[in-house]
């Protein structure tokens, strides 16, 4: 695609980035989902330690597109990356954009030495799905995601406390 640029994020995409993941929320029906802030998305990933990468995919200058991934640890593989995050605006979709984000993700993960990558998709995003496993990767059944929030977090801690 002419005028495609994948590049590193720097701070200045930082509204744009929230931009997508709000988008992303919407499309995965839960727009009251995101509380980070361009703040903490500031700090997180481009502080001192920052805590996640990004790239973006720009045209014209402008980002459509993000792979957002951090580092984790596999106990049967070493060290990992979970991809957080591929997003495309809606209107740029279909054109590449999110294979070239996808492209540049897995080259950067496999120069760094790393024996997996990760990330989770949604049951129901069929195209996802279709898109991931075109490219060669797997999606893993009878593996459920196990969460907590900060509400369930506060409330395990004090029937904890109250059990002393």
């Amino acid at each position: 695609m002419k005028n495609l640029v994948i590049r590193d994020a720097v701070a200045h995409d930082v509204p744009a980035i929230l931009r997508l993941i709000q988008e992303l929320a919407m499309f995965e029906r839960e727009p009251e989902a995101v509380e980070v802030t361009e703040a903490e998305l500031l700090r997180d990933g481009f502080g001192t330690k920052p805590l996640f990468r990004c790239f973006v995919a720009t045209l014209d200058q402008k980002v459509v597109g993000i792979a957002l991934f951090y580092p984790c640890y596999s106990t049967w593989k070493g060290k990992s990356w979970h991809l957080e995050d591929l997003i495309v605006t809606e209107s740029h979709r279909g054109k590449g954009i999110g294979f070239a984000l996808l492209k540049k993700f897995i080259s950067f993960a496999e120069a760094s030495g790393v024996r997996r990558i990760q990330w989770v998709v949604l049951d129901w995003n069929t195209s996802a799905i279709n898109f991931y496993e075109k490219q060669g990767a797997k999606t893993l059944s009878g593996w459920n995601i196990t969460q907590m929030t900060g509400e369930a977090m506060q409330k395990f801690i004090a029937e904890q406390h109250a059990r002393i």
